[in-house]
């Protein structure tokens, strides 16, 4: 279990969610290999390794998730679709922290893609689905939550009903309209571009802010607003928020928070777009 990264009074540390392989040109679009391939490694056919990590931020009163990785209900068949290099261990690392399941208290998703919602649900011990963490509110956009409900045939592939399975508007799912402050230093905000209702995650204690911007900045190679992901469903609005959220954070001189990097949990970028200040979390 790595070293909490510090944000003032807040402590966040990522969780092993799994690991995966993809094809290399959809993590960057219309972007040439030649170019991508200088700043993100890929394997002799074409594949890229993203990590899919869970946040756990602890704020001193209150343990909150943000995003669950792939879960626990991949077949052997989806294993190897998706080319499973690591294994869903949320539950298990959280155990090594001495935190039960029923300990997370918020769990923020910042869409519903089944790398990040996969472990809204899991296999129990007796093999039948159940919420994972039961005591948790879920946040999402309503927008995303609409869609997850009634998928285009481009997203159904994506949003997994089984990995919504219990959550109940009012009971254990809290939907955002735009944007809210989720608690003291903890506010999401509606982006889209990747989904229609995509949204990112603004940290903020003792003065220093963080910013989580999901699939919108998988990886700090995704930096330069141009560099979308093949998986954007609307590439236009991607490109638009990327470059606000991302002036904004430099205003701010805000740490940028990635989800998909193998290696960086967090960094800043200089104006160039090239990391500074990276945190490494093993």
């Amino acid at each position: 279990m790595s070293q909490g990264f510090r944000l003032g009074a807040f402590t966040i540390r990522r969780l092993q969610g799994g690991v995966f392989e993809v094809d290399g040109g959809s993590m960057f679009g219309v972007v040439p290999k030649a170019l991508w391939e200088q700043k993100c490694a890929a394997t002799p056919d074409n594949h890229v390794l993203l990590a899919n990590s869970p946040m756990l931020l602890h704020t001193g009163q209150s343990n909150v998730l943000i995003e669950t990785g792939l879960g626990n209900k991949l077949t052997p068949k989806q294993k190897g679709i998706f080319r499973v290099r690591a294994e869903w261990e949320l539950v298990a690392g959280l155990a090594r922290l001495g935190l039960c399941r029923e300990a997370i208290s918020h769990v923020i998703l910042t869409h519903g893609d089944f790398d990040h919602a996969g472990g809204v649900t899991m296999l129990g011990d007796s093999g039948g689905l159940e919420l994972t963490f039961p005591a948790a509110m879920h946040y999402m956009q309503r927008q995303e939550w609409e869609d997850v409900l009634a998928p285009n045939i481009r997203s159904a592939d994506a949003y997994w009903p089984e990995n919504f399975a219990g959550l109940v508007e009012g009971k254990n799912l809290h939907l955002v309209d735009g944007e809210e402050e989720i608690m003291p230093g903890v506010r999401v905000e509606r982006t889209g571009g990747h989904t229609r209702g995509h949204q990112a995650v603004w940290l903020e204690s003792g003065g220093q802010i963080a910013l989580h911007l999901g699939d919108l900045l998988p990886m700090p190679c995704n930096s330069n607003p141009l560099w979308i992901t093949a998986y954007d469903n609307f590439p236009l609005d991607s490109v638009a928020a990327k470059e606000r959220f991302l002036a904004q954070a430099g205003a701010k001189d805000a740490w940028l928070l990635f989800y998909h990097d193998p290696k960086i949990l967090a960094c800043k970028l200089d104006g160039d777009g090239a990391v500074r200040e990276p945190f490494c979390a093993q």
